[in-house]
This record gives structure tokens, C-alpha cells and sequence, in this order.
């Protein structure tokens, strides 16, 4: 990764530090919660703070704030009048970063994942109710950093406002499709459904971060919404390599086929129901002995090999790779085109 990367994630990690601390600020808590009787102590807090920070410390790509960050200098550079300063535009980072969090969290608890970066489960370590809590209160807490700038102008703060809620709402409802698929063992979307759910699941905080970069460096909003098109697409084409690599090599942190385990209907799996529909029921059999035997489940190699022995996982990854490669150049800059392809495992960049 180059320098020119590098600086960026530095100056990211410090406006997530500076938005979700461990040592709670008398102006962080007024701009958060407003005026707190004397009783409720910075250690209730905590409780909220401890597993989404844990999390976030854990790592990550940061890509998304990433994206919003090289989206805004490229605005920067032709808005300059009406851009927000460079400070300005990193304070909202927290906007995708968080909500990525607090999403990680939710999905672990509905899935009923047991790791997480290698680690166990914000719900095993802390508990699902204290998970579940703090998680749904980092939706809430991100958007601070939009109220809590005095630079960003009122209209512009509602026009921040409007897309943080309408992609946290499309977040909302690719995750209700996914659970829905996957809680029904014999129902295999058609691959426009899946598309459609990613959109929303995956592809939102791509587009969210677009938006976002664009609107702080002073782009119209029918720009804005054009750029934040193009990364839907582009986040859709990762979670189309994610799911390759889970029936791969493993997605880092967690073990290869946990998908299989908790019953995902992802790319690979309706390419081979619609090449082969008589395996729809064996897939959903294998699928349910995986989920009630685990991660170590036979069913869950079994599963894998007849996947394979379709091509599947590869026309996935095939697929996934054009949808990144066919709408990076929007962005025309260096850096975005180098991200992405960075991003894509090497054994799918041929």
C-alpha cells in the first residue's frame, strides 16, 4: 500500500478515535446525549462504547471511509467554492464506519456467528443483549459528527441527514431478504432478487460513502447520486468475491463454508441451481445438516465439492471482478482504480 494510502488511513483512524473513545469527554457526552443527571456515570456509557470499540480496533479494510475520503478531493478540486474543509470531510467518516460496525454486530447475532476478525462475537463476549443494545445505538451515535461540525452549513447537514437514513433503511431491508432466504431452506432466489438484496446489504454503504465524498466536496446532489450508483455496484462485486472466498480459501477470521452453516443463498449457489435444479433440494439438506452439526459438519465439504463441480464459484468470481473492473473508471482517479484493484484476492485478478 502506498504512502499517499497510508496517510489517509492515519488521519481516518484518528476521526474514528476522536468520534468513539474509551475516555468519554464532557463534550462528547453533552454532543451525544445532551445534559445526563449526575447519577449516569461515564461507566453506563461504557456499556455502549466497550463492544462496538473493541470491534473497530480489531481492524479492517477501512475502504468505505476510504471511498468517501478520495471521492471528496476529487470534488475538492472542482467545487473548491463550496467544498468543506479537509477536516471537516474526515469528522464524517464515522458515517460508514460505524454503521459497518454496528452492522457486523447485528449480522453475527442473526446469523449466529461465533468469530469475528478472529475473535470471538461481540454477542459471545459481551452478551446478546448488551451486543445487541450498544450495536443498535452506534446506528444512532454516527450521526454526531454531522450536527456536531459548526463548519457544515444547515442545508448541508439535512442533505447528510437524508442520505445517512434512506442507506441505513436499504441496509435494513437487503439484511430482511438475506434472513428471509436463508431462514426458508427450500427457497432459492432468482439471481436479479440476490442482486437486488446486495444492492442494499452491501452495496449501500459503498454508495453511502460516495454520496457522502461527494456532497462534502461540494458536488450537486444529482452527482452525488450518480457516484453513489457506480460504488453500489462496486460494493456488490465484493460481496460477490466475499462469498467466492468463504467457499474458497475462508474469509479471513472465521473458517471456509460457514455460509454453508448458516444457510446463505449467495451467488455461487443460485448459478447452480439454475445449471442444475435438481440439486436444489440436496443443497437445502446439506445446508440444514450443516446448520444443526456446525462449522465441522461433512455436509458442509460436500456442499462445497458439488458447487465446484459445476464451475459456479468460479463464474461468481468472474462476475463479481467484471462489476468492480466495469465501474471503477467513473471515478477517473489513480488512487480509486488502485484501491479496488488492491482490494481484488490476486487468484481472481487474471
Amino acid at each position: 500500500m502506498n504512502n499517499e494510502i497510508l496517510n489517509r488511513l492515519t488521519k481516518i483512524e484518528e476521526a474514528l478515535n476522536h468520534s468513539l473513545s474509551m475516555a468519554v469527554s464532557k463534550k462528547w457526552q453533552d454532543d451525544s446525549f445532551g445534559h445526563l443527571s449526575d447519577a449516569i456515570t461515564k461507566n453506563f456509557i461504557q456499556n455502549l462504547i466497550t463492544p462496538n470499540k473493541n470491534l473497530i480496533d480489531l481492524g479492517g479494510k477501512r475502504w468505505r471511509p476510504l471511498l468517501l475520503i478520495l471521492c471528496y478531493e476529487l470534488q475538492h478540486k472542482v467545487n473548491a467554492a463550496t467544498a468543506l474543509s479537509e477536516a471537516a470531510a474526515y469528522s464524517l467518516t464515522p458515517l460508514v464506519e460505524f454503521v459497518h460496525t454496528a452492522s457486523l454486530i447485528h449480522d453475527d447475532i442473526e446469523d449466529s456467528a461465533d468469530l469475528r476478525r478472529g475473535k470471538p462475537a461481540a454477542h459471545i463476549t459481551y452478551g446478546l443483549d448488551t451486543a445487541l443494545n450498544a450495536a443498535s445505538w452506534l446506528y444512532f451515535e454516527a450521526p454526531v459528527c454531522i450536527n456536531s461540525n459548526a463548519e457544515i452549513p444547515p442545508e448541508r447537514q439535512l442533505t447528510l441527514y437524508q442520505i445517512y437514513t434512506q442507506e441505513l433503511r436499504r441496509l435494513h431491508l437487503g439484511q430482511a431478504m438475506d434472513i428471509f432466504w436463508h431462514r426458508t431452506p427450500g427457497l432459492f432466489p432468482t439471481k436479479d432478487e440476490y442482486q437486488g438484496m446486495v444492492r442494499c446489504k452491501t452495496g449501500t454503504l459503498a454508495s453511502m460513502a460516495a454520496k457522502i465524498g461527494y456532497i462534502a466536496g461540494g458536488a450537486s446532489i444529482e452527482d452525488a447520486d450518480k457516484a453513489g450508483e457506480t460504488a453500489a455496484n462496486i460494493g456488490m462485486g465484493f460481496q460477490v468475491i466475499d462469498d467466492v472466498i468463504n467457499l474458497t480459501t475462508g474469509n479471513p477470521g472465521k473458517k471456509r463454508g460457514d455460509d454453508i452453516v448458516e444457510g446463505k443463498k449467495s451467488l455461487p449457489v443460485l448459478i447452480h441451481v439454475e445449471k442444475n435444479p435438481s440439486d436444489a433440494s440436496k443443497i437445502a439438506g446439506l445446508m440444514e445438516k450443516a446448520a444443526a452439526e456446525g462449522i465441522d459438519s461433512p455436509a458442509v465439504e460436500e456442499c462445497i465439492h458439488l458447487l465446484e463441480s459445476s464451475g459456479c464459484i468460479k463464474q461468481a468470481a468472474k462476475f463479481g471482478k467484471k462489476l468492480i473492473t466495469d465501474n471503477v473508471g467513473f471515478f477517473k482517479s489513480d488512487l480509486v482504480s488502485d484501491l479496488f484493484t488492491s482490494m481484488i484476492p490476486k487468484e481472481f485478478r487474471a
